[in-house]
């Protein structure tokens, strides 16, 4: 098929072996740009259900914002540049989703609380009803895969935008501290400002548990991380809420709104979350 814009026939299929949306949308997005990464791809399981189940920005977000990263890494030898378009690209998935979903929270689409044991079971009893090829979360992943990718392709397609300081993402930045490669941070740069400068929950959190994660599944060859109390998260997660006084959104922590990555730089690059994010790349 044409990989940037045929229509993906088997996205019910890929969730089916894939168990997340987060995993799913990054193997989807990944092999339609032609460069699978499946050890990346297992490492998202733990954003699934909104990050660790918490039922903030929906797992495919996540995953699809991956993939968007390591495109626009391919695409620009300049690091720089290459972080900027992974931004805009993941604005443009993020506006897609909401056009979708009016919402970007995991919460809101599946009216339950993944955190808790009665959420987790009405979920569950909800997709057993309908059957698990028919539930609320594949049916959004069949309708929405094919706007992704659109989405994805039309972000990495704009021209470089004008900018007054150095191109800095807070979700790239925790990956380098972490020894993360070039590619590496660039593949998670969208999470900037909670997800393509969104405001919501915070992009960095999300970098570290996805980079920890990623560095245990080479240490674990064949093994899978699960989604459901993943220990990996639940330590990041504890770590990072007694630094935020348990606030999970990125424009609550920063007090700010940033219209663009120019906006965000200038924040970083002026010590903005050194501390948050210093406790984050703690094992």
């Amino acid at each position: 098929m044409d990989k940037l814009t045929n229509t993906p026939q088997d996205a019910k299929a890929v969730f089916s072996k894939c168990g997340t949306c987060s995993r799913t949308f990054a193997h989807l997005l990944n092999r339609a740009y032609g460069h699978p990464k499946e050890t990346a791809e297992i490492a998202m399981n733990p954003l699934a259900g909104g990050i660790a189940n918490q039922g903030h920005q929906c797992g495919m977000l996540w995953g699809a914002a991956m993939a968007v990263g390591a495109e626009a890494f391919r695409r620009n030898k300049d690091q720089e540049k290459a972080i900027a378009l992974a931004v805009t690209a993941t604005q443009h998935i993020v506006e897609s989703f909401v056009n979708r979903t009016n919402t970007v929270n995991c919460k809101e689409i599946i009216g339950c609380d993944l955190s808790s044991v009665f959420g987790l079971v009405k979920f569950m009893l909800k997709a057993m009803a309908k059957g698990v090829n028919d539930s609320q979360c594949f049916n959004l992943a069949e309708d929405w895969a094919p706007e992704a990718i659109q989405a994805g392709t039309e972000g990495l397609a704009e021209k470089p935008i004008q900018l007054n300081h150095k191109p800095v993402s807070c979700a790239s930045e925790v990956v380098r501290r972490m020894g993360g490669t070039d590619e590496e941070m660039v593949m998670v740069a969208g999470f900037a400002g909670g997800l393509g400068l969104s405001g919501e929950a915070c992009g960095a959190l999300s970098a570290a548990i996805w980079m920890k994660t990623l560095k245990w599944c080479r240490a674990n060859p064949g093994k899978t991380p699960p989604m459901f109390n993943n220990p990996i998260a639940k330590v990041t997660l504890k770590a990072f809420r007694a630094a935020t006084d348990s606030e999970m959104l990125c424009h609550k922590i920063t007090g700010k709104h940033f219209e663009t990555i120019d906006d965000h730089s200038e924040y970083i690059n002026c010590g903005g979350c050194d501390k948050l994010m210093n406790v984050l790349v703690q094992p």
